[in-house]
């Protein structure tokens, strides 16, 4: 057996394949991180090494001491994993502190994990918690349609959540808690980081304004399916736009609230508001 044939490993290597033939992740574009359950671990134990040596992350993660992850490489290109995994990706383990990691498997021909490691691991955190640590995925991708939007749109969550909720029935089913939208900021540092952890506290999607998408969940079907329900209707009002700036008729408030009661989702007010 080879690290490859892990079920873990391959689930991984298939959404970088999925994300890339959605046109989510030109160039180097985007990054992938998957926080190992210790079975995992333990399944692959004999192909992680330990001696490289420890580095910063940027930030502080205290609750993810001791956790690994899988995680893309920096300057990495998604077309490539499925063909070189072992160049394009890696397996990090993060100190007792929570201030560290080193690489264990993977980048064999140089390299780091992604730039953004410290959102990653910011917003795994927060969602390891706010799940009862049930979330492992982070994903982030740049959709053209949401990114568009952008432009556009009134960078609050409110505006963003009901717009994109009133182009597909199943939007508020799928992300019953909202989106939030961080303004353009310098990607890569703790700023960012700090800012998107914050608005993950309350969503499992960010937007990151003129430049992509965060999302959060469970398992990579989850949350490669959370994504592509966001980008498909960020481009359903992206085209209805360009037919005409106003909508003849749509789902209303009350039928929001008529949906939640018979899918048993709970709808915050403050999406509902009246237009």
């Amino acid at each position: 057996m080879s690290i490859l044939d892990a079920k873990f490993v391959q689930g991984f290597i298939r959404m970088c394949n999925d994300g890339w033939e959605q046109g989510w992740h030109e160039r180097n574009g985007g990054n992938f991180s998957y926080r190992m359950k210790p079975e995992e671990v333990e399944e692959v134990k004999e192909y992680l090494a330990s001696e490289s040596e420890w580095k910063p992350i940027g930030t502080s993660v205290p609750k993810l001491a001791g956790e690994y992850f899988m995680v893309t490489g920096s300057g990495k290109y998604f077309r490539n994993v499925i063909l070189d995994p072992e160049d394009s990706i890696c397996i990090i383990e993060v100190d007792e502190k929570g201030e560290n990691y080193r690489i264990c498997w993977g980048l064999v021909n140089g390299g780091r994990p992604t730039s953004e490691l410290p959102s990653h691991l910011m917003n795994h955190e927060v969602k390891m918690l706010a799940s009862g640590g049930k979330h492992r995925v982070i994903y982030h991708a740049h959709p053209a349609n949401i990114i568009a939007l952008t432009f556009v749109l009134p960078l609050k969550d409110e505006v963003f959540t009901r717009e994109l909720w009133e182009m597909m029935t199943e939007c508020p089913i799928v992300f019953a808690s909202g989106i939030g939208v961080v303004d353009w900021m310098v990607p890569g540092g703790r700023d960012i980081a700090v800012a998107t952890s914050e608005l993950m506290k309350q969503y499992d999607v960010a937007i990151w304004a003129h430049h992509g998408m965060f999302c959060s969940g469970e398992d990579f079907d989850l949350t490669f399916g959370l994504m592509h329900t966001v980008e498909k209707a960020a481009e359903i009002l992206v085209k209805m736009l360009s037919m005409r700036p106003d909508k003849l008729q749509t789902i209303t408030a009350q039928n929001f609230r008529d949906l939640a009661v018979e899918f048993n989702v709970e709808l915050p007010e403050k999406f509902l508001y009246e237009k």
